[in-house]
């Protein structure tokens, strides 16, 4: 890791998130799988990404999709076969595509070998993997509650004690004090690089650490030491991209995760933005509109934040979010507009930018009714703010605006039945408005959200002040306008984005009505406003 602040090849590269049980099914069980990514690599390559991060494939009982991992050196049947992973790894490296893991990392699940034999008895070599206390069957050792709902204990007959989940009962978190589990995960990290990944996405690492007794679940106080040996042990032997999920992450935190000195993480992810439309110390079922100048608050502090001392990751979207059109945008009658804007919004900052399957066609929340979900957070949250007396239509109108099952759709290809996606029943159910949203539609009309992505990407890797420029944003108690500029000493680029569906009266700054336009989702300039969702990116340099 001798590399310099700005060399990492990541810095420069755009990331493609995939669900794969949604992403495209090759063989009619309705379910995607491995082959189907294959069969779909040469349509990322010409999107211009440099790396696909995988939702988990491992051999998992599926109580969470997959982020219950049984065992993390094989792949679980309904994905494909261990084989079907080198074969994606190889096919991708041959089109300049790295293939980054998602490791769970935090716990596993109760059915992994270790957790079979740590529940046998306290006397169990592998006991201590994970996380026991005493209490009685009836009084858990304390109340901390799981994030699905419910206690964070669960009594196990046979050892005679609590073990802890911060997820479903059927997700035992790992003992990171432990030593032993500590070398058993970097082995199987360096059993995967040797295979030729190119990085790994780090679920909930900021809880690792956790110290239950004293109820902190994240941000303990051995975490950073445990993502420093970690990195010794395992990424500092490649140059891996490594991104750590951590809702918990401050900027200050962030600075550590992230530093240029590569002692731990390439980046975080941190969900500050997503609290934007919720409730305050409330839960996301709780929501608010959306406050748009803390939305605009929280993205600058993080840009100016970590400039120089740290790396952002940038996202709209992924797995456990809604659908940024229907979050942010408009997925009406400005669909394509608002796509557009929030993607010039977000590439036009500093960061690696990851692109959630579908976003770049303009994919739309699902609202669906409730037997049609299979999120089992989602599921889990209705019965429980049902039986708490809320009115069916609001724990509903929540769901449709906040749900995970949103983004696990299945992938829009085309508008042939279940939209391409498959040839038998799909896991669930296909968004009704894949006959217009759909790949084939977007690829050939060249107006599309489709190329404003493309387009992008490419921007990215033409103009260096994308990635090195400054952050500053212009009128920040503007309750319409989303305005910024980037700067380096040679090169200066305006973003300017009208984020709501009504006309604004804007005039553009003098020095910039001479700049060159780099990307714009309207076909002309008035002069005077910005309507509805518009956006452009102009540019003033020598390029």
């Amino acid at each position: 890791m001798n590399q310099t602040v700005n060399d990492r090849w990541w810095k420069d590269s755009v990331i493609y998130q995939i669900y794969p049980r949604s992403f495209q099914d090759s063989n009619g069980d309705g379910i995607g799988d491995i082959p189907g990514i294959i069969s779909r690599l040469d349509y990322l390559k010409d999107l211009g990404i440099d790396a696909i991060w995988i939702c988990p494939v491992y051999r998992s009982p599926q109580d969470d999709c997959g982020y219950d991992i049984s065992d993390y050196q094989d792949i679980d049947p309904m994905f494909g076969t261990l084989r079907d992973m080198d074969d994606l790894i190889r096919e991708a490296k041959k089109r300049g595509i790295g293939i980054i893991m998602d490791l769970v990392l935090n716990h596993t699940s109760d059915e992994h070998p270790w957790f079979r034999e740590a529940r046998k008895s306290r006397d169990n070599p592998y006991h201590d993997y994970y996380v026991w206390r005493d209490g009685t069957k009836d009084v858990p050792p304390n109340d901390l509650k799981a994030s699905f709902g419910g206690s964070a204990w669960e009594w196990a007959e046979e050892a005679g004690q609590y073990y802890f989940h911060q997820f479903s009962v059927k997700q035992p978190d790992l003992n990171w004090n432990n030593p032993m589990v500590r070398q058993e995960i970097y082995r199987m990290i360096r059993w995967w690089m040797e295979r030729g990944v190119c990085g790994f996405r780090l679920d909930v690492i900021d809880q690792i650490a956790k110290e239950p007794d004293k109820k902190i679940l994240a941000n303990g106080p051995r975490l950073h030491e445990y993502l420093q040996e970690m990195t010794r042990e395992t990424f500092s032997r490649g140059d891996l991209i490594t991104v750590g999920e951590a809702w918990g992450a401050d900027i200050e935190s962030a600075k550590k995760f992230s530093s240029p000195d590569g002692k731990e993480l390439s980046m975080v992810f941190q969900f500050w933005h997503t609290l934007a439309d919720q409730q305050i110390g409330k839960t996301k079922w709780d929501l608010a509109p959306l406050n748009f100048r803390m939305l605009k608050d929280i993205m600058a502090r993080w840009q100016e934040g970590l400039y120089r001392e740290g790396w952002n990751s940038l996202f709209w979207n992924n797995h456990d979010l809604p659908r940024v059109v229907s979050h942010l945008g408009n997925d009406g009658p400005y669909r394509a507009e608002s796509a557009k804007m929030l993607a010039m919004v977000l590439h036009g900052m500093q960061g690696t930018p990851y692109i959630y399957q579908g976003e770049e066609i303009g994919m739309t929340n699902a609202p669906y009714d409730i037997e049609d979900y299979r999120d089992i957070e989602l599921l889990n949250a209705y019965r429980e703010r049902i039986r708490e007396g809320i009115p069916e239509d609001e724990v509903m109108r929540s769901i449709h605006a906040k749900g995970r099952d949103n983004a696990r759709t299945p992938m829009q290809w085309d508008d042939s039945r279940c939209a391409g996606f498959t040839e038998g029943e799909p896991w669930i159910k296909v968004n009704p408005n894949y006959s217009e949203i759909n790949v084939k539609a977007a690829l050939a009309d060249p107006d599309s959200v489709y190329y404003c992505y493309r387009k992008l990407i490419a921007l990215r890797k033409e103009y260096p002040v994308f990635k090195d420029g400054s952050f500053t944003l212009l009128m920040p108690d503007s309750e319409d306008l989303f305005v910024y500029i980037r700067e380096t000493d040679d090169e200066k680029m305006l973003v300017a984005a009208n984020f709501f569906g009504r006309e604004i009266k804007w005039d553009l700054p003098e020095e910039w009505k001479k700049g060159k336009i780099l990307l714009h989702n309207y076909d002309d300039m008035k002069d005077g406003m910005l309507r509805p969702y518009e956006a452009f990116m102009t540019y003033l340099g020598e390029r």
